[in-house]
């Protein structure tokens, strides 16, 4: 038996400890390396393809599983040689130069909350802790904390409240997300707060006028701070209902054919108006657009989803690129997870996808993401990540990177804990590095 040197042991020593050192900081270190350079980006656009979209089904095909995987639907060519995706989006086929499919998403949960959870935090499910949604810390960083002084709240959700999660997690209720309700696609987009249906503009100045003729305090009481900020709050309220703020959501301000080439439909028109709140300096902008959560009758409904899908997000990248954008505006397209790839032909599934964590897909664009590649791959079935996986932390530090926000920042915690923007290996979270080939 060979026997140490004390200069050895001590040197093993050291070297172990600096290597547990590393493996804590490294990931940070990286992340504040990488913020260090100049943002990219300056908003996101999030499309939230709830319930789970199953991605043989569009833009990971498997034609050649066979059909108890590929089930009728057919691939076609893109504008970029190599790259296929599903027959039902002929007009994202045309515009695969200007995004990249990620096709080794992965984190093994199948639970719709919990995966939700997992793919808009960065984090893993069931901890202690309830950390921001991805939305949430761009609120932060490039809303309050940047001096972002609109009307316009900095983080949007159109239209639903997603539900199933927290998303400003601990660092509080000034970071969760304004919902507009309504539907952009009535002649009369009704957000919340801001339009009342069947109530004219007219009217709303007619009930402004009567309040302020009953209001006297504020000319009795002058000086006084808490009607002051009363006051404030009332004026900006009009400013929103009345004044051009709000006049964002009012989208018979556009033409009728661009209006057209969204679709006339909720998803389509919600993506308009994200293109004109991004337009606005809103910071984020969630599309919450349900319906995948396929376990029967996928195909009936994939033709139904899949059209809507390709018209808005189509149009979506044409208009943010004709408008000088794409290249400042992150758009991010997933679900919570992909579904299963054997399809379940059985009665009373007819033709049904499951859940499926194991490996999807999501599709990244603009802010300084290039278009036109494809990063990882799943195996012959779509089944596994072959190569390449990706994690949601990859995914949202590289946002975040491309945003300028340090993943070493710390978050605000109710009881003062040191908390980042990105986790560490220290945190149990798995990770695989950020996107680097297509940043």
């Amino acid at each position: 038996m060979n026997m140490l040197t004390r200069r050895e042991v001590i040197h093993r020593a050291l070297f172990g400890a600096a290597g547990l050192w590393l493996a804590n900081k490294l990931p940070t270190r990286v992340f504040a390396e990488l913020a260090a350079a100049p943002a990219k980006a300056k908003a996101v656009i999030q499309i939230w393809l709830w319930g789970g979209p199953p991605h043989l089904d569009t833009f990971d095909p498997k034609f050649e599983a066979g059909t108890d995987y590929a089930g009728p639907l057919r691939a076609i060519e893109t504008n970029v040689p190599g790259v296929r995706i599903c027959e039902l989006l002929p007009e994202l086929a045309k515009q695969a130069d200007k995004y990249s499919i990620i096709r080794s998403m992965t984190h093994g949960n199948n639970g719709h909350e919990t995966a939700a959870y997992m793919v808009q935090t960065g984090r893993a499910a069931g901890e202690k802790e309830v950390f921001p949604s991805a939305g949430a810390v761009v609120s932060l960083f490039k809303g309050y904390e940047a001096g972002y002084t609109g009307l316009i709240p900095p983080y949007i959700v159109v239209t639903e409240p997603q539900g199933r999660f927290d998303e400003s997690g601990f660092i509080g209720a000034r970071y969760k997300p304004f919902a507009t309700g309504g539907d952009p696609a009535q002649p009369v987009f009704a957000v919340e707060g801001v339009v009342a249906p069947g109530v004219t503009v007219e009217r709303q100045r007619a009930r402004r006028d009567l309040l302020h003729s009953l209001n006297t305090l504020e000319h009795t009481l002058p000086g006084n701070s808490r009607l002051t900020a009363a006051v404030k709050c009332e004026h900006e309220a009009y400013d929103l209902i009345l004044g051009d703020a709000g006049k964002v959501f009012d989208l018979t301000q556009e033409k009728d054919a661009i209006r057209d080439r969204y679709g006339r439909n909720k998803f389509g028109q919600s993506c308009l108006a994200a293109r004109r709140l991004v337009e606005r300096g809103v910071p984020y902008v969630t599309i919450n657009y349900n319906g995948w959560d396929t376990h029967t009758d996928n195909f009936p409904k994939m033709r139904r989803l899949l059209p809507e899908l390709d018209k808005g997000l189509a149009s979506l990248l044409q208009d943010l690129s004709d408008h000088g954008l794409l290249d400042s505006t992150i758009v991010w397209c997933c679900g919570e997870f992909g579904r299963t790839p054997k399809v379940d032909w059985n009665s009373p599934w007819n033709g049904g996808r499951g859940h499926h964590g194991q490996c999807f897909s999501a599709v990244v664009a603009g802010g300084g993401f290039q278009g036109g590649q494809i990063v990882g791959t799943s195996d012959a079935k779509g089944e596994q990540v072959k190569d390449r996986p990706v994690y949601p932390a990859d995914l949202i530090g590289s946002m975040y990177t491309l945003l300028g926000i340090d993943g070493t920042a710390k978050l605000p915690h109710p009881q003062g804990l040191e908390v980042h923007a990105l986790p560490t290996l220290a945190d149990n979270v798995k990770m695989a590095g950020l996107l680097k080939e297509i940043m």
